[in-house]
């Protein structure tokens, strides 16, 4: 009996993971030359030419109905490419939130017609798409929401303002929570969802620069847009189910573990050279895969319940927050270790990339959910609040 059975762990398939050798052989070519401190940026990373051959292998869109250009596999399939993807440091950042969420939430809410319009062409890594859900002055209070869409004779008529928006000004579309009914003290009541072409007269989309100088958090205006009537997504009242459902698939994948595994392999390497070898250092090592290897266990048993259409939001909740400790504890540690040396030994690479990931870290425990919000979730879940 293996180590798996004994545990009575969650495995991925067999037929799911035999794609990774095909995968990492690409992968292994397409990013050989790029140095670490740029692989560190992987799902920042905009590169819309990659996005296509990734398109163009069918290796997005994996989980959506071959009727709309998907490859009909399972949650699992995609577990396996986005390891590798984040493993290697592809840029992926252009696709990202249209494979992972966005294609999805289509499939499980839109009309025919949505999904005929969206779905090919995110399969394609033509279509790239962003989130529409925090606001200035709500902080993590997703519910009390104040962009508005106002209905007309000929739609919807869209105002407000969303923040921290990944990518919006490289995409093309928004799926943004708003308001159709009520005030923001009518709290879940009264939210929808719409999609948003971003080329829409009235939109603004201004980047935001952050710590290490890059520009991938947006704030995005909204002046009277002019919404069509299929603008709307799913039910008009209910968006506050659609999106707790959407959020699951954006805490629970590899993601919320390997924001630093590009950091982590980098100082890997240089720890197995003789000048970089220490007790200490082969100690850390340890700590971070033991905190590592739970954590992608639960991600797969998270996955497999995505497979049987689940909607695992407390599960999801919880393997965020513990997978963000572990990524922000990986600069930090290895920041320690490497400062406690002679400059002289340490790689300049490693240097350049341990910077990068330290000044981007403390992001992570606010995408996706804030860790007191996450927090409560799963207080809830478990009963005790």
């Amino acid at each position: 009996m293996s180590t798996l059975d004994s545990l009575n762990l969650t495995r991925i398939p067999a037929d799911d993971e035999a794609l990774r050798a095909e995968v990492r052989a690409f992968l292994s070519e397409a990013m050989r030359d790029v140095p670490a401190h740029i692989r560190a940026k992987s799902w920042s990373g905009y590169d819309p030419a990659f996005s296509r051959e990734l398109g163009r292998r069918g290796w997005l869109g994996i989980t959506l109905p071959e009727a709309y250009g998907g490859g009909g596999r399972n949650a699992f399939t995609r577990f396996v490419l986005v390891e590798e993807f984040l493993n290697f440091g592809a840029p992926v950042g252009s696709h990202w939130i249209a494979d992972r969420q966005s294609g999805p939430l289509i499939l499980k809410y839109g009309t025919e017609a949505q999904k005929q319009f969206y779905l090919p062409p995110i399969c394609r890594g033509e279509s790239f798409f962003c989130i529409g859900m925090s606001e200035p002055n709500s902080g993590s209070d997703l519910a009390s929401v104040k962009t508005r869409a106002t209905k007309t004779d000929k739609g919807w008529s869209l105002s407000g303002q969303k923040i921290w928006t990944t990518n919006a000004h490289h995409c093309h579309y928004m799926i943004a929570l708003v308001r159709t009914s009520g005030e923001a003290q009518d709290r879940h009541k009264g939210l929808s969802q719409v999609i948003v072409d971003l080329s829409l007269p009235g939109v603004t989309v201004r980047p935001i620069t952050d710590l290490s100088g890059d520009s991938h958090f947006c704030e995005v205006f909204f002046d009277n847009v002019q919404l069509q009537d299929d603008a709307l997504i799913g039910a008009e009242g209910q968006g506050w189910e659609q999106v707790t459902a959407e959020l699951a698939f954006e805490r629970s994948g590899p993601e919320r573990l390997y924001s630093s595994i590009v950091l982590f392999d980098e100082w890997l390497a240089f720890i197995r050279t003789p000048q970089g070898r220490t007790n200490e250092a082969v100690r850390l090592a340890g700590k971070i895969t033991s905190q590592l290897a739970p954590l992608r266990a639960m991600s797969v048993a998270i996955t497999e319940k995505l497979t049987r259409g689940e909607s695992p939001v407390v599960e999801a909740a919880l393997v965020k927050d513990l997978g963000t400790g572990v990524e922000q504890f990986i600069p930090a540690a290895i920041a320690d270790d490497l400062f406690s040396r002679e400059s002289q030994d340490i790689p300049l690479e490693l240097l350049h990339t341990l910077n990068y990931v330290t000044q981007v870290a403390p992001s992570y425990s606010l995408r996706g959910g804030t860790r007191d919000i996450l927090r409560g979730m799963i207080a809830r879940g478990l009963g005790l609040r």
